[in-house]
Formats: structure tokens, sequence, C-alpha cells
């Protein structure tokens, strides 16, 4: 400790033992030790006591529409990742899509990190897409960094990133599957989805019928039917439907490579209580109803689902509509995501590090950043979140920093506000405040 630059303290800190009231010394904005509570301070370094409140690791959310470049009206990397920061958030990893251009391929991923560098509040990595025809640019795009690519099996909703059928499906897991690579899924079938009742309106129930819990279902039993065949890696990307939770509980057993999200969506609101004409509850697959919302906490217990991630996509304004049909499908949650999920994990007698192991160390370890993310311990990055987890807060859209403050959660009130967040060492947002970006491009290494 003699070498500490800063000293953060607390009577709770999650570490990987427990929480426990440790102090955490850094140098270099790296973690170099964690200490008893009352070790001393070197004269060289600046003590922070936080007192009670309870000190975790930096969240690792990766799932996240930036949308930019190109949809930059939607969201964009200095709004993103500043609603991020005041989460608690400080690593996110970005997804293919609703960007323009996509990325594809190594020059719109080069495009997608120009745009990112200057811009970032916290670490940003990057997703690449797996499209009908671009196989020959998966490999090159994993050599570039990206941490795995995004699939859809039913149409994305931009018409730049088309969906793979069984076929094309098939072709991409084998290409990924030969380099090691990780494949995450939006899996919808699309028959399913053309035999539901389609009805336009307001009425959310008219909408919850046409995304049946069956679609989900089959599209992730014939992506893990896939999965084990090839001995591929894969991820099922924000399931909302618990009749899968068997399936995939059997391939777990099975020895197929599958991991699972969640979203707080998903977790916290439910269909009863979603008004008709509201289209800032609209996503895709749907919130569905209160019981099938125990049942994913049932599976966030036993491990069936790994972990919890936003899926922030925005949209501007005008395009949440009434019309459940043609609004704009996405939840916009990064600012509060932690809040959300660690109200409702209290109400159902889960503890804080249930949810870090949730929103940090496993969303860490999928894509292969747990040495340096998602635990406060020796060796790795002294990104932090402080949070008074007693506290209440009702969300005011006027006060989130997404760039179009419509959300599914005006008017709650949630437990746990976010006092500040370190981002390897830097407090980067305290009290509403924050520093210049500081974050980096994160890219995956071998």
């Amino acid at each position: 400790m003699s070498d500490a630059e800063l000293v953060l303290r607390s009577t709770r800190v999650i570490t990987p033992e427990g929480t426990r009231p440790v102090s955490v010394a850094v140098s270099a904005g790296t973690i170099t030790a964690v200490l008893p509570h009352d070790a001393p301070v070197p004269g060289t370094a600046r003590l922070e006591d936080l007192g009670d409140d309870v000190l975790l690791p930096g969240l690792v959310d990766t799932h996240v529409h930036v949308n930019d470049p190109g949809r930059t009206e939607w969201e964009g990397f200095w709004t993103a990742t500043r609603a991020a920061a005041a989460g608690g958030i400080t690593t996110l990893i970005d997804m293919p899509l609703n960007s323009l251009p996509p990325t594809t391929t190594v020059d719109h991923l080069r495009t997608k990190q120009r745009v990112a560098v200057d811009k970032a509040h916290v670490d940003v990595g990057f997703w690449g897409g797996a499209l009908p025809g671009n196989v020959k640019d998966l490999r090159p795009l994993r050599d570039a960094g990206v941490f795995g690519f995004k699939a859809f099996l039913s149409p994305s909703g931009v018409d730049e990133f088309p969906h793979l059928d069984q076929e094309q499906l098939a072709r991409s897991l084998a290409e990924i599957s030969r380099f090691g690579g990780l494949l995450i899924v939006h899996a919808e079938d699309p028959h399913r989805l053309a035999a539901a009742p389609q009805r336009g309106g307001p009425r959310y129930a008219d909408f919850l019928a046409s995304r049946p819990r069956d679609a989900e279902d089959t599209a992730i039993a014939s992506l893990l039917d896939q999965a084990k065949r090839l001995h591929a890696r894969v991820h099922v990307l924000h399931l909302s439907s618990s009749d899968a939770l068997p399936l995939i509980a059997a391939a777990k057993a099975d020895g197929v490579r599958v991991t699972v999200e969640t979203c707080p969506h998903y977790l916290t609101l439910t269909a009863e209580e979603v008004p008709d004409g509201a289209g800032e509850f609209k996503c895709c697959p749907p919130i569905r109803e209160a019981a099938n919302q125990d049942l994913l906490w049932q599976a966030l217990a036993d491990g069936t689902i790994d972990c919890v991630v936003t899926d922030h996509s925005p949209s501007t304004a005008d395009l949440k509509t009434g019309d459940f049909a043609t609004a704009w499908g996405g939840i916009s949650g990064l600012q509060l995501s932690l809040a959300a999920v660690w109200t409702e994990a209290r109400r159902r007698g889960r503890g804080l590090e249930d949810v870090v192991r949730w929103m940090s160390t496993r969303t860490a370890g999928l894509v292969g950043l747990d040495a340096r993310k998602g635990a406060i311990a020796p060796g790795h990055d002294a990104d932090f979140a402080v949070l008074a987890p007693d506290e209440t807060l009702t969300v005011d859209p006027a006060a989130l920093q997404h760039r179009n403050r419509v959300t599914a959660y005006a008017g709650k009130t949630l437990y746990g506000v976010v006092r500040s967040t370190w981002l390897r060492g830097e407090r980067i947002v305290a009290n509403g405040e924050f520093t210049e970006p500081k974050g980096r491009l994160l890219r995956r290494t071998p």
C-alpha cells in the first residue's frame, strides 16, 4: 500500500469474498490491494472515506445501442456514456446496428471508433454483426477487436441489418466457431411471428399477442440445436419468455455452450401495468405477465439466466407513438438499470452481491474482460460505483442524461442512489457533475 495514490474506504465493500469493511488501495488506475478497513493510509495517498455507502465494482453493460454515427439524434456516445456513468456503469459494449454504417466490416468498425474516441465518458467496446453474405468479414472483425457477433433470427427493424435464416445462421456460426468466437442472438422465429395475430392500435394486449412466447421458444430451440451440433458458443439476448427456461437448463446440463441474459424491464415491469397507448413500454420481445416475471427471477437465482443487461435502445420521442404496431421498440435504461434491478431484488430478498454478480462480474466474463473488470480485487481496473442502497429517487425524465428522455420508469420511486462513479481511480461523476470524457476504447484480446 506504500505506493498507493488513492484509498477508498467503506464499511461495506462488495468483493469476491463477500461484503466487508475494507480499504481499497489504487495506483495508476489499478487496484493494488484490498486491506483491512482501519489499515493506515500512507502520507502520499488521498483518502476517500465513504462511510456506510456501498462500494461496488463498476457495472459492465454488454447490450447497448448507441446509434452513433448515422442516427445520433436517437442517441450518441456523449449522451449514452454520461447516462451510463450516472447509473454506475463504467464499461459498455455497443451493438452493431442502428448506427449508419452498421458494424459489419472492419472499415465500418473504424468509422464507429473514430466517432466514439473523444466522446466516451466510460470505457466502450464493440460487437460486430453477422449478416447474410458477410461470413468473409467475421474473422477480420474478430482480429480487429470486436467482442463477438450479433445476429437476428427475425427482422431487426432496420433494413441495413437483415436477419439470418437457418442456413445462413449455420454458415455464420460454423465460421465463428472455427476461431473460437461468440455469437449473440436475438431469438424470435419469424414464422411464428408471422402466424401471430397482427392488430395495430393502442391496446397493449394486442401487441403482446403479436409477439408470442413460442416465437422465442422455437428460435431458442433451433439455436441450441445448431450450437450443440457445431460445439459453438452462443448467447441468448434479452430473454423474456419463461417457457424457454427448461430448454436452456437442459442444454446447459448437456454441455451446450450457451449463456443467457435478461433485462431490467422484464424483471421490474409487467404487462398488467402497461397502459394502452404507452409506446414508451414497447420492446421486442415484449414485457410479459407477472407470473412470467417470477420465473425469470427464479432462473436468475438458480443460474439458468446468467446476467442482466439494459438493451438500451432509444429513439426520438416522435417514434414512440401510441400505436404499438408502429412505435419504435426499445427501452431506454442505462441510467436507471442499477436502481431498477436493486429495487425489485431487495423486494424479493436478494442482495447487492447478487446484483453485482448479474450486472458486473458475469457480464465482464461474457466478453472476456474479467481479468480487469467486474470485481474489486488486486490487478483489476479501479472502476467503482458508490451506492446509497437505502435512499430513494423518484424518476424525473428531465433529470436523465439520455439524449431522448422517454422512459418507462417515469414517476416510479426506486431504491439506490449512485453517489459517484469512478473510472480507473478517477471520479467521473458525483452528484450530477461530470468530468470531461475519460473513457477508453476496448478491444477483445486473444
